[in-house]
């Protein structure tokens, strides 16, 4: 994905694909859990580049669930890499997961990780919250984004510091990580 292919960058859970103005995007990431089914939104969609990873939002292994793995992001480069491939500038690029919130938000940073690679990791972390500001992304994935592009541990390092903004920005995000079994990332925040 070469910098900045497409201008126009959407985070959204499931919910919000009917809304008419994702309706012309032109590449879509889908991250679904395994067996939820395909969203009849896209139906509605113009004709569109899309690719579907099918894993849970977890970060810990949990019998019959699909933890997050380093193939998921290579998945997730190579679609950035079929997103530059000869894409004009007014193109719009939508990733969604289930809220829009962990998976999805992981994608984008590797997404724009990938595209930028000289950009600092506290500024790709910093238009991340601008696309989608109730962004938690998935420690586990950008653990492996930092790894699969050589980023030495500079992008988990700003995801602490991302943690703790978050925390700071919406203090019950606390508590609901915790429901989720996710703890380990608000104490990363500390």
């Amino acid at each position: 994905m070469q910098s900045p292919p497409i201008q126009m960058l959407t985070i959204c859970g499931i919910s919000e694909l009917s809304d008419p103005r994702e309706r012309s995007v032109t590449h879509v990431l889908s991250i679904l859990d395994p067996d939820h089914p395909d969203p009849e939104a896209f139906e509605a969609y113009e004709r569109h580049h899309r690719t579907i990873l099918r894993f849970h939002d977890i970060i810990n292994p949990i019998p019959g669930m699909i933890l997050p793995a380093p193939e998921h992001v290579e998945a997730i480069l190579r679609f950035g890499d079929e997103v530059g491939e000869g894409q004009a500038a007014e193109g719009h690029l939508l990733v969604h997961c289930h809220m829009g919130v962990s998976r999805s938000t992981a994608a984008m940073l590797t997404l724009l990780a990938q595209s930028n690679p000289q950009e600092s990791e506290d500024s790709l972390f910093e238009r991340l919250a601008e696309i989608r500001p109730q962004a938690w992304p998935n420690s586990l994935m950008i653990g492996f984004a930092d790894e699969l592009l050589s980023r030495d541990g500079r992008l988990t390092a700003a995801l602490r510091r991302h943690y703790g903004r978050q925390l700071r920005r919406m203090p019950n995000y606390l508590q609901v990580m915790h429901d989720l079994g996710r703890g380990r990332e608000v104490d990363m925040a500390a």
